[in-house]
């Protein structure tokens, strides 16, 4: 059996079309096959603002600069808002499975305590030929009781019309401290609250050895966490035994071989893969491809 196989029998509960599009996706580009991803998301403009994220390289106020870096270094997937995956969906929707991100945050207007608006929908997705949705919730928040009901009707809506669906979980709120929102239980609490909400992908950020709830404490007594790779098991575990696909985001900016040895780290721990947007299109075109190809070739190795 393929390794790529092995994976998918972990969502028999799932229709053949939602199991066929998580194939197409570990199917597509440099890793197919190897049961590894590496998805560009591009949600920052909308996230951060048009010139924080793409000042760094002005090519990326174009919406077609991206989805031609996805295909053009080999991603298994492009990940967007609905004005991105429309820009693209006509002429690449061929070549690259599409993530249409279907709720969104903006930072013209800052709450510790944030619910992303619904921007777009399941009638959408289908309409441009998307392979799956993607939705974050925050964990955490005095909100996240609405944005997990919304999570589920989203959920259940993408996979009764053969979508799979992408979470992206990211703890935040007021009780919990910011340097805590990286820390290794919370980051393992956030990944499985995801998959006990039904993601079939679920992206979390790399953790630290921080542990954030006092509550938590004992139970970490003996649980590796000293390298990041033993803190990447950990969160693997934590979605269902390795039984749900589990990638990671890049973050902020930062140099390219801080960037690998992190890749390394995640892959050792047993990571499914990256998802890598600024470190990435903040980049020269030619650069991008250089790097998410080292990535990509520590992921085949």
């Amino acid at each position: 059996m393929s390794r790529v196989d092995e994976i998918i029998n972990n969502y028999k509960h799932r229709s053949p079309a939602v199991r066929g599009k998580l194939k197409e996706m570990l199917n597509t580009g440099n890793l197919a096959g190897t049961g590894k991803l590496v998805i560009l998301p591009v949600d920052q403009g909308f996230e951060h603002g048009p010139a924080r994220s793409f000042a760094p390289n002005p090519k990326g106020y174009d919406p077609l600069f991206h989805v031609e870096l996805a295909i053009e270094s080999g991603c298994n997937a492009y990940a967007a808002p609905l004005g991105f995956i429309e820009s693209a969906a006509a002429e690449y929707g061929g070549q690259i499975p599409l993530i249409l991100k279907v709720n969104n945050n903006d930072s013209l207007y800052s709450s510790p305590n944030p619910l992303s608006a619904i921007t777009s929908g399941i009638e959408d997705a289908l309409d441009l030929g998307c392979h799956a949705i993607g939705f974050t919730i925050y964990p955490g928040t005095s909100e996240k009781n609405t944005a997990f009901e919304q999570l589920k009707y989203m959920i259940r809506s993408a996979h009764e019309n053969g979508l799979a669906a992408v979470v992206w979980s990211y703890p935040r709120g007021e009780t919990i401290a910011s340097e805590d929102e990286t820390g290794l239980d919370i980051v393992a609490y956030a990944a499985h609250i995801a998959a006990q909400m039904g993601a079939d992908i679920i992206k979390v950020k790399p953790p630290t050895e921080r542990i954030g709830l006092k509550a938590a404490e004992k139970a970490y007594e003996n649980i590796p966490k000293s390298t990041l790779s033993e803190r990447i098991s950990h969160v693997i575990e934590s979605a269902f035994a390795g039984r749900r696909i589990t990638i990671f985001s890049g973050g902020a900016a930062k140099g390219k071989e801080a960037i690998l040895e992190e890749i390394k780290e995640i892959h050792a721990g047993g990571g499914f893969g990256s998802i890598i947007g600024r470190n990435s299109f903040q980049r020269e075109k030619s650069d991008a491809i250089s790097l998410l190809n080292d990535i990509m070739n520590i992921y085949k190795n």
